[in-house]
């Protein structure tokens, strides 16, 4: 059966339900959300004069749901339009329609008589072949297939997803005893094309995969602190980033998502699996007994491990575990920690955490033991595949990296005698392995990444991967590289350009490196990609270097180091082969001028986009502020529009606005309808802009020449917008110095200091943004801005 999904139908409209529906909205598909009828007017309603029957009071509970969800921060949302495709209703008036669904999803209370109840109602509306699913996090599923139809018990799973489903990636499918393998085949790649989801399949045992590692994960933790007598903020400091987890860490990943719900989850794992052997760590400690009593469970209730206090001066006070009191934060410092930090790759730092000496270094061993140890006797239990666990733990709790992954960077070997001396236990197909003279998990060969498979003792590829280009397993095809950049074949003729240092900033070698990369493609390749790896794809232009040049007023270095960068993004712009720039989270001033230079961008739908130079004293130095020129004259031309495009323009780039997504990129006009895309999977977008590239190719790509043919608006223009400003800054919400910047933008933006509206070339555009670039670079509050940056990493209003 060729499936597709045009409408889904999300029965319950909590946190998850009403989210999960604006997760499917965002892709474009219709949403039927429904909820219980309130059974009470509240005071406004019966001042109003409505009663039980009135629609406004049936539907209030999921309209309110669905606001809540609107507003909440982050935004569960990509842009708010997409709540057009939201329609609202109650399962008293509104259940029938159901049956024009494609997918019918249950995300209410976690009360299998409630889900049971409900799946009795469905039955009656949905037709025959309707994929029907339950969106829980640990009932089994075989227990809700219990009294249905062998319809709806072919067509029924568990699709477990993360909180909050935009952000977090994973979805756990877990079959049920009578479930087609095609709906799982279809569901699992429907999720990660069209829901960007890293899906898992689980096998339907208690918490399923991520829930069950994760909160082990938890429990491992509090064992560790009381066995060495750590704190909160010792704790915390040594489990976030510095590790590969969340900056969140433990304590304030549990405020957010709540101690009621992980214990709930670390409550029941014993009861329901009595053999598991590490149960015992799933005792919840006595402190955690108190905070339950006195309901401090987190953020829901106002404190938790952390509590917020209002005053003069906010603050963040941290639990005492030992006084169950909150006070300050308390600063630590760790040798272990202090010497893995300049320790760029992730794990060579493990190795450095794993190896220290002190308490820090400790607290890492322990944890890790207990770690390995754990999940080697869950294989085959929860899973036979252990990517699985890998997955499960990064997509679902935001770990960089795996835990069997971890466990390769340390070495297999030396940590399993590490873990003896220790006397931890370790599965035996463990030993098996290495003694067959197998020491990792995980190997690549040919590009493609393997898994060592417990049952057939030997490597098999990781499935799915095939859908993805993984520039890093792709050492074997590196054409030309140099300290910072790389150049790789990915097949097909297509070449990818990729560069690695610290947020991916853009230096010279960085620029040189894109140059030489665009010079080699256009003799070998048809094509070329521009995507990086790591948690974002470019934070923009090396600040550091900008303001060495400036303090030292070497003009004639900045100078230099302003015409490489827009020597290369027009060098992007003009290549004789058709490039394509793949960017995902933050992508900011350098690196959103690198976007707009490209003949097409294939953003992941989590893209951060914008010029921001503004809030750093300077304007986009890069091609940026000519671009803006560039497409305002174009949309002028095309739609005689004379100023109002060039306004939105300029107050984007003024106010250094970022795109919240990929689809706001195109709402802010970084991105072109028509020209660009979005990849909802982020481990999709090289792959999807390589077939982008060789699609230009091989439609006939042919380089485009300078232009010289660019309307600008001169004074006229420059008024206008100058009106504005001046506007902004007699009624005190601009200072002096952004004054000056915007009159600088607004000089470069309209064509300089013409009488009137007048036709220029790219090139007369790039010499006034260089100038006016280099004249702020020698203003103070400039230089103040960028020191602020480098040493605060937050932009200074002056």
């Amino acid at each position: 059966m060729n499936r597709s999904i045009r409408k889904v139908a999300i029965i319950g409209s909590g946190v998850m339900g009403s989210r999960i529906a604006c997760h499917f909205a965002g892709i474009g598909v219709q949403v039927l959300l429904l909820d219980i009828v309130p059974r009470a007017l509240t005071d406004a309603e019966t001042a109003k004069g409505l009663t039980l029957a009135s629609k406004q009071v049936r539907n209030r509970i999921v309209n309110d749901a669905l606001q809540a969800t609107l507003k909440s921060k982050p935004s569960a949302v990509y842009t708010r339009s997409v709540a057009a495709r939201v329609t609202t209703g109650n399962i008293d008036d509104d259940l029938h329609r159901i049956a024009d669904c494609d997918w019918i999803m249950e995300v209410v209370i976690e009360r299998l008589d409630i889900k049971q109840q409900l799946f009795e109602k469905i039955e009656q509306y949905r037709k025959p072949g309707t994929l029907i699913s339950s969106n829980t996090s640990g009932i089994p599923i075989r227990l809700m297939n219990e009294g249905r139809s062998e319809d709806f018990c072919r067509h029924f799973c568990g699709t477990h997803f993360f909180n909050p489903p935009r952000y977090l990636r994973l979805l756990e499918i877990i079959p049920g005893p009578d479930t087609k393998p095609e709906v799982i085949d279809f569901l699992s790649d429907y999720g990660s094309r069209h829901l960007g989801k890293s899906t898992v399949v689980c096998k339907d045992t208690p918490a399923f995969i991520a829930n069950r590692v994760g909160v082990f994960g938890f429990m491992a933790v509090f064992k560790a602190m009381q066995d060495l007598d750590l704190n909160i903020d010792e704790v915390d400091s040594l489990t976030g980033t510095i590790m590969g987890r969340p900056k969140s860490a433990t304590f304030r990943t549990g405020d957010v998502v709540g101690l009621d719900t992980l214990v709930m989850v670390a409550k029941n794992l014993p009861a329901n699996v009595p053999d598991d052997e590490a149960k015992d760590i799933f005792t919840v400690p006595p402190f955690i007994d108190t905070m339950l009593a006195n309901k401090w469970l987190g953020d829901k209730t106002g404190q938790g491990f952390y509590k917020k206090v209002k005053g003069e001066k906010k603050e963040i006070l941290t639990l005492n575990l030992k006084t169950m009191e909150y006070g300050p934060k308390v600063k630590t410092k760790f040798a272990t920690i202090e010497a893995a930090k300049p320790i760029d790759d992730l794990k060579q730092r493990l190795v450095a955490l794993y190896s220290g000496g002190d308490k820090a270094g400790a607290f890492y061993r322990q944890f890790h033991h207990l770690l390995f140890a754990y999940i080697s006797n869950r294989i085959p239990e929860i899973s036979d595949e252990l990517y699985k666990i890998d997955d499960a733990l990064k997509a679902g709790f935001g770990w960089e990296i795996g835990a069997f992954e971890s466990w390769d960077a340390l070495g297999v070997k030396r940590v399993l005698g590490k873990m003896k001396e220790a006397g931890m236990q370790v599965a035996p197909w463990i030993d098996e392995m290495l003694a067959a003279g197998i020491t990792t998990f995980y190997k690549t060969e040919n590009g493609k990444k393997l898994y060592y498979d417990q049952q057939s003792k030997s490597y098999k590829p990781v499935p799915g991967s095939g859908s993805f280009i993984i520039l890093e397993q792709l050492s074997d095809n590196v054409v030309w590289k140099n300290s910072a950049c790389k150049l790789y074949d990915i097949g097909d003729g297509i070449a990818a350009f990729s560069w690695n240092s610290k947020m991916n900033t853009i230096g010279g070698e960085v620029l040189d490196g894109m140059q030489k990369a665009v010079a080699k493609a256009e003799e070998q390749f048809h094509g070329l990609v521009l995507a990086n790896s790591g948690a974002n794809f470019s934070a923009g232009a090396n600040v550091g270097l900008i303001f060495m040049y400036a303090v030292e007023q070497e003009y004639d270095e900045l100078d230099l180091a302003v015409r490489m960068f827009q020597a290369s993004t027009m060098r992007l712009r003009y290549s004789s082969i058709p490039v394509v720039v793949a960017p995902h989270g933050l992508t900011l001033g350098g690196g959103c001028e690198i976007c707009l230079h490209a003949d097409a961008v294939q953003a992941a739908a989590e893209s951060y986009i914008g010029l921001v130079e503004v809030g750093v004293g300077l304007i986009p130095g890069g091609g940026g502020s000519k671009e803006m020129a560039v497409r305002a004259g174009d949309r002028n031309i095309k739609e005689d529009i004379e100023v109002n495009y060039l306004q939105q323009l300029f107050i984007n780039v003024g106010t250094a606005k970022v795109s919240t997504s990929a689809h706001e990129a195109f709402e802010n006009h970084v991105l072109r309808p028509g020209h660009d895309g979005i990849s909802v999977n982020v481990d999709r977008r090289i792959a999807d802009a390589k077939r982008k590239a060789l699609l230009l190719w091989e439609q006939g790509y042919t380089q485009p020449a300078p232009r010289t043919d660019i309307k600008v608006q001169g004074r006229g223009g420059m008024g206008g917008l100058l009106a504005g400003v001046h506007g902004m800054w007699r009624g005190n919400y601009i200072s002096d110095h952004d004054r000056l910047i915007a009159e600088k933008l607004a000089h470069v933006m309209c064509g300089g200091d013409l009488t009137a509206a007048s036709v220029v070339s790219e090139q007369y555009l790039l010499d006034l943004e260089r100038e006016a670039f280099l004249s702020l670079c020698g203003q103070k509050k400039t230089l103040e801005r960028l020191q602020s940056i480098l040493t605060t990493g937050k932009p200074l209003r002056n």
